[in-house]
């Protein structure tokens, strides 16, 4: 006796779906599958950055994460607003020209998911190395 509305409500398509995907994340290989893709991005970016004296800080929760270009330890918003803003807005539009597609605002997150693959990882830290050269 309650009325209930949406776009993909009880639809068989959308119903399906979300009980495939139910399914899938109830297999414990795919939270190791982004945990590990997640420490191998992100060690990437560390080696990359590093390697090239360009600070950043990479503040993280399993396979969610913030990149900030800054020298200082990012805790909450006044420290993310004292990151380099220019340099992320470099970096997205380098990883953009170079086909990988990341969040356009440094104060955004990078999320990583199940159909991530080993391919992608190297795309993204080979365009990552091309936001480098142009620096």
């Amino acid at each position: 006796k309650i009325y209930q509305a949406g776009t993909l409500s009880g639809n068989p398509l959308s119903t399906t779906s979300g009980i495939a995907n139910l399914k899938t994340l109830g297999d414990p290989k795919i939270y190791e599958h982004v945990k590990r893709y997640a420490d191998d991005l992100i060690d990437g970016f560390k080696a990359l950055f590093d390697k090239n004296n360009i600070p950043v800080r990479i503040n993280r929760v399993e396979s969610l994460f913030t990149l900030f270009f800054a020298e200082h330890e990012v805790v909450d918003f006044e420290t993310a607003k004292k990151a380099d803003h220019g340099r992320y807005a470099a970096f997205f539009q380098a990883m953009l020209e170079n086909g990988v597609f990341i969040a356009p605002s440094g104060f955004e997150a990078f999320f990583v998911s199940a159909a991530h693959t080993e391919e992608h990882l190297e795309q993204t830290i080979k365009a990552a190395g091309e936001f480098v050269k142009e620096l």
